[in-house]
C-alpha cells in the first residue's frame, strides 16, 4: 500500500521534543482520525511500534492514523505523561483540518496495554471526547494487587537489584528510548516488587489510594464516556484479564456502549502475529465495523 508519512512535532517539553506521525493516503475529502497511542507500561515503547497490517487495516477502513509519542516514566510523573496525550489532542484538534487532512470530529483512539489504558483515560480526559475507543489488553485500575504487589508470574524470572533498575533509567525526559537501553529491566524491577504505581506517580498506593483516582478509568466512567471495546485475551500473563472483564462491566453499570472481546487462550501481544488465528481475524472484523459505525 502507498501512503503518506510525516513526522510533527507537536510539544516540546523539559526541553524534550514530542513527535506524531501521521498516515494518510490521498484524499480530497477529509478522513476520519484514528490517535494510535504505543504501549511499553509508560516506561518504553515508541510511536513506530503500531503494527504495519494494523495500519493498513485503518488506512483501508477510511481512516488516517496519528501516532503519538509522550513522555516516559519514571523520569517523567504519569500525571505528565497523561497531559502529553491530552496535548496531542488538542494538537489534532487544531490542526487536523489544515495539516493532517483529518476531520477531528470523527476521531476514534486505539492503543495497546499501556496504550490501552491511556486509550481507556482519553475517554474522559480528552476534549472533546472520542467518538470511540479500542483497547487492546488495557487497565482502568492501576493500584489493583496484580501492580501495586510483588507479581508471582514475575517473581519467576531471575530477581533484578533495585540498583540495575534505576541505571536502566536516566533523569532527563525523554519521549523516545535510545536505541540500546535495557529500560524492560526497570518494569520487571517494578513487577517483582509492586513498585509500579509509586514509581510512575510518586504516590503511596497503600497510603494516599485516593491520589490515584485521577489516573484510574474505572474511577471516571459516566453516561458521557465514549463507546468502547475491549480485546483481551484470557491467558494474559501481564495485564490480567479481569481488568477488561471489571471495566466492561463498570460500562454497563453506566449504560455505555462497549464490548469485550475475549481472545480464547490468548496472552499479551496476541494480535502481533495478524490474522491467521481465526479468532484474532473475528476480532478485527469486529473492530473495523465498529469504527465505520461511529466514524460514519
Amino acid at each position: 500500500m502507498i501512503f503518506d508519512k510525516r513526522t510533527h512535532t507537536f510539544k516540546i517539553a523539559e526541553n524534550c521534543e514530542i513527535n506524531a506521525d501521521i498516515y494518510g493516503l490521498p484524499s480530497e475529502k477529509l478522513r476520519p482520525v484514528v490517535i494510535w497511542i504505543h504501549g511499553g507500561a509508560l516506561i518504553t515503547g515508541h510511536r513506530s511500534g503500531i503494527n504495519p497490517y494494523q495500519l493498513e487495516m485503518y488506512l483501508n477502513a477510511g481512516c488516517n492514523v496519528v501516532s503519538i509519542d509522550y513522555r516516559l516514566a519514571p523520569e517523567t510523573n504519569i500525571k505528565y505523561i497523561i497531559e502529553d496525550i491530552k496535548d496531542a489532542n488538542s494538537w489534532v484538534q487544531e490542526k487536523g483540518v489544515d495539516l493532517l487532512k483529518i476531520d477531528p470530529k470523527r476521531m476514534a483512539v486505539i492503543g495497546h496495554s499501556a496504550g490501552g489504558y491511556l486509550t481507556l483515560m482519553a475517554g474522559f480526559c480528552f476534549n472533546p471526547r472520542p467518538k470511540a475507543l479500542v483497547s487492546f489488553y488495557g487497565y482502568g485500575d492501576i493500584i489493583a494487587d496484580w501492580y501495586s504487589r510483588p507479581d508471582p508470574f514475575y517473581r519467576q524470572q531471575p530477581l533484578v537489584s533495585e540498583e540495575t533498575a534505576w541505571s536502566a533509567v536516566g533523569n532527563t525526559a525523554i519521549s523516545e528510548p535510545p536505541e540500546q537501553n535495557n529500560r524492560g529491566a526497570f518494569y520487571l524491577y517494578c513487577r517483582q516488587n509492586g513498585l509500579w504505581p509509586k514509581l510512575v506517580s510518586g504516590y503511596d498506593p497503600d497510603i494516599e489510594p485516593g491520589k490515584f483516582n485521577q489516573f484510574c478509568p474505572i474511577r471516571n466512567i459516566s453516561r458521557d464516556y465514549p463507546p468502547t471495546l475491549l480485546l483481551h485475551g484470557d491467558k494474559d500473563t501481564d495485564v490480567p484479564y479481569q481488568q477488561s472483564v471489571a471495566m466492561a462491566q463498570e460500562l454497563a453499570r453506566f449504560g455505555v456502549e462497549h464490548e469485550l472481546i475475549t481472545i480464547k487462550d490468548g496472552g499479551h501481544g496476541f494480535d502481533g502475529a495478524g490474522t491467521k488465528d481465526p479468532f484474532v481475524a473475528e476480532a478485527f472484523a469486529k473492530i473495523l465495523s465498529f469504527l465505520k459505525r461511529h466514524l460514519a
